[in-house]
């Protein structure tokens, strides 16, 4: 080995010690905002189970409500009426999100809450400027502080759910392996492109999760091959069963994993946060070594 060989070697381990530092201290959180146009698909039970089981793995974890039907806070233990600061007042009076967040001890998780003032919000937004990224500033000064902050969506496509795919960087889609299931997925890709286009260009379909899924019914297997078809592995392998325990949780104020945590609807969502926990750890690894091929 030449000198110079020598050389370039000694400086280049130092960089690339450098470049891992630099992307360690560059982490912030995976935004997820979970969300379908059609409702009854298990949206809030997808945000407060996965959340909690997130937050079970150790992670720091922020789940936002978005909903004005505030169930995604009711379920994970934290009464919606008696809230002095909500995400309505993060969005209509910038307030700082530090101020409205809210840690569920049952949950093992922080909460930006919402309630019926949300409603209100829609309408007092329209005349404000960089109203589509309200939700986007206010979590940008909080990513570093957690791990996982996944947004729970209303069933509709209006300025609550705009500011929430503009502040993410994937979706969650949670559907049933149902005949018009996939006619709403086709309507939410469109929502997802227009986002893209318009607001977040680097928007993308983290993942999509079958729920009340019964292996029993035939219509079931030829929507989920369908679905794996079109999207290979953006399905989730995780299926989340039918189950009685994660329908019974939210009147308990608990997710499921706080109510029966042996339960098969437990461990489905035990699974899924493994698997989305797998996944990144995958991308992160890639990500290093692209940083270390670019270093030489």
């Amino acid at each position: 080995m030449s000198v110079s060989d020598q050389a370039q070697r000694q400086i280049r381990q130092p960089l690339s010690n450098q470049v891992l530092s630099n992307i360690e201290n560059k982490r912030v959180a995976k935004i997820y905002a979970i969300t379908n146009q059609k409702g009854g698909v298990g949206k809030t039970t997808t945000s407060v189970n996965l959340a909690a089981s997130l937050a079970a793995t150790k992670k720091r974890v922020l789940m936002v409500d978005m909903d004005p039907q505030g169930n995604a806070t009711m379920g994970s233990g934290i009464d919606k009426n008696s809230q002095i600061a909500t995400v309505y007042d993060v969005l209509v009076d910038e307030l700082a999100p530090q101020q409205a967040m809210v840690f569920s001890p049952d949950a093992g998780y922080h909460v930006l809450p919402a309630n019926g003032d949300l409603t209100a919000a829609e309408v007092q937004l329209l005349e404000v400027d960089g109203k589509e990224r309200r939700l986007k500033r206010a979590l940008d000064s909080i990513a570093t502080e957690f791990d996982y902050i996944l947004i729970d969506c209303p069933p509709s496509l209006n300025m609550l759910t705009v500011n929430a795919l503009a502040a993410c960087e994937g979706v969650i889609i949670p559907m049933q392996c149902e005949y018009y299931a996939l006619e709403g997925l086709s309507a939410l890709m469109g929502t997802i492109n227009t986002i893209q286009q318009a607001l977040n260009p680097n928007l993308k379909i983290e993942g999509i999760l079958r729920t009340m899924y019964d292996p029993r019914m035939s219509l079931t297997g030829e929507v989920s091959a369908q679905l794996t078809e079109h999207f290979g592995d953006r399905v989730y392998r995780t299926c989340i069963p039918r189950n009685i325990r994660l329908a019974e949780a939210p009147s308990f104020g608990k997710p499921v994993l706080g109510y029966d945590r042996q339960s098969k609807g437990a461990l489905a969502y035990l699974a899924l946060a493994g698997e989305i926990l797998r996944r990144n750890e995958q991308h992160e690894h890639a990500d290093i070594a692209d940083a270390a091929v670019l270093q030489g």
